[in-house]
């Protein structure tokens, strides 16, 4: 396994003459002049905007400062622009920075100090600005492993008038867990195939000889035929090919219980296709490009629970699903109008063979909701770059959509204003009625359809339809609010959120969940 960190990152309190590039991030010029420790700057800004204009407007840009203010010389600045008009974010502050830090290692920096300066429009410009410099200096995974000489920084500084040993860790933490996500969700169909996968996730929690997770990792064929029937139907094809079977990763995290403290239990299955054919209906054109992408969901879960892993939160466990499948065409492929009983002994109709991940996840999903009833406050949720639809309903948004008793709880609501504090917004769903009679059977042999026959932009409600087929096919039925044992669950569709193949992908919303659980403590 490739442990190398494209680069080390700590908070610091002063300027010294070990950094060789001094970035600011900032959209007020009065905010340099008038701090502390950052005002040196400002006569030499001062003066470069009376002939270019950095303060008006969004920028980017690098001044040559003389010795006696910076050894190095070298100072960017990066304005994020406006911050108060009504549709301004904190992401402005994300988008400045990756610009800002790309700038300073292509001048040669190595050793930079990146400072963000913000009012008190947004409470969290700093960590978000932070997070994108260090999205500007990831380096891919097969990248590293050809031992690229690929230009990056050694260290990252972020300067900080608060608490540096928490916001170190905090960074570093975030640092870790994202590399392992993008190296995961990122990486092409064979170097992460779903045996490799669960190679890479063993390995990066043996590596730590303080890890709490229990990771187990199914790869008997027979087990997982018997137990998950539908992930194995969608590898069906794929198994022809040894390197290419499937297998169903298992991680554990659980956190201390603390006296007066509300407990926590997440079940979280991510979607883990490392690639999509599409199947027998296959995929035409350009649109199997960016399918090795289709893990997305499973990378995400795996970057929490190592989030979870550094930081040993108290009041949550975290128990997870990966499954892992290969989508692949071939004599062997599964069909439409196949009909598959499923773990919850429902007789299924296959509709469309590119509609995969709904059903590779619902098996385990539906384990889940066998285990959720000994568990304490339990919430269910399935995370999966699922519908076309909910790429045209929100674009580069991640769509959330509660069942009863979670919608009751107010969590979407939660998240979403999370997501707006922390530059990763999300948008709501409300699932209704026809959402869960979509899914009905069209005939008396099968108890439920996987879907219809259209593509899902074709379809109206198309990312709502698949949330309401894992309620029914996994038995969350019996768990409404008017039940004995409510059961929270609630379906992530990430559509495009963690942005576009071939891109660099930011970890999405794998920020959102570490704020709503962890970083409170």
């Amino acid at each position: 396994m490739t442990t190398i960190l494209p680069s080390t990152v700590i908070a610091v309190s002063q300027i010294d003459k070990g950094h060789d590039a001094i970035i600011i991030v900032s959209h007020s010029l009065e905010l340099v002049k008038t701090h502390p420790v950052l005002n040196i700057f400002y006569p030499a800004l001062s003066e470069y905007n009376k002939v270019n204009d950095i303060e008006s407007d969004i920028c980017c840009t690098i001044i040559l400062v003389s010795p006696e203010v910076h050894s190095s010389r070298r100072l960017v600045f990066s304005n994020p622009g406006s911050i108060d008009e009504d549709f301004d974010d904190v992401r402005k502050f994300k988008t400045a920075s990756v610009k800002a830090t790309q700038m300073a290692v292509k001048a040669g920096a190595k050793n930079a100090l990146l400072a963000t300066l913000c009012d008190t429009t947004f409470e969290n410009a700093l960590l978000v600005s932070a997070l994108g410099a260090l999205h500007a200096l990831y380096i891919p995974l097969t990248v590293r492993e050809r031992k690229h000489n690929k230009k990056t920084m050694d260290t990252l500084s972020i300067f900080t008038d608060k608490d540096t040993a928490l916001l170190t860790k905090q960074l570093n933490g975030f640092n870790k867990a994202s590399i392992l996500t993008r190296d995961l969700g990122d990486a092409d169909p064979i170097r992460m195939t779903p045996l490799n996968i669960a190679q890479h996730v063993e390995e990066y929690f043996a590596a730590d000889k303080n890890s709490s997770v229990k990771v187990k990792v199914e790869r008997d064929m027979d087990i997982l035929q018997k137990n998950y029937p539908l992930m194995m139907a969608v590898s069906r094809s794929a198994n022809d090919v040894p390197s290419h079977r499937p297998c169903l990763i298992r991680l554990e995290y659980e956190g201390e219980k603390v006296q007066g403290k509300e407990y926590h239990t997440l079940m979280l299955v991510g979607k883990g296709v490392t690639f999509d054919s599409g199947g027998i209906n296959l995929k035409i054109g350009p649109n199997m490009n960016g399918m090795c992408m289709d893990k997305y969901g499973s990378a995400v879960v795996a970057g929490f629970v190592a989030l979870c892993d550094i930081w040993k939160p108290k009041g949550i466990k975290v128990v997870s699903y990966l499954p892992m499948v290969r989508n692949s065409i071939g004599s062997n492929s599964y069909t439409c109008d196949e009909l598959i009983r499923t773990r919850s002994n429902k007789v299924l109709r296959i509709m469309n063979t590119d509609a995969e991940g709904r059903i590779s996840m619902l098996d385990p999903l539906t384990e889940f909701v066998e285990e959720a009833i000994h568990e304490i406050n339990p919430h269910l949720m399935t995370l999966a770059t699922l519908t076309g639809h909910a790429v045209m309903s929100h674009g580069d948004y991640a769509a959330i959509m509660d069942n009863g008793p979670a919608q009751k709880s107010g969590w979407a609501q939660e998240l979403s204003e999370i997501g707006k504090a922390y530059g990763q917004p999300v948008n709501i769903s409300i699932l209704q009625k026809e959402d869960l009679q979509y899914n009905d059977p069209e005939c008396e042999e099968a108890d439920l359809r996987q879907t219809n026959r259209y593509p899902s932009v074709q379809t109206v409600r198309g990312h709502q339809g698949p949330a309401g087929f894992m309620i029914m096919g996994s038995g969350l039925l019996n768990h409404q609010n008017k039940d004995k044992i409510p059961i929270k669950f609630t379906h992530i569709d990430m559509g495009s959120c963690q942005g576009e193949f071939p891109h660099v992908s930011y970890p999405n919303p794998l920020i959102c969940f570490a704020a709503k659980y962890i970083l409170p403590q």
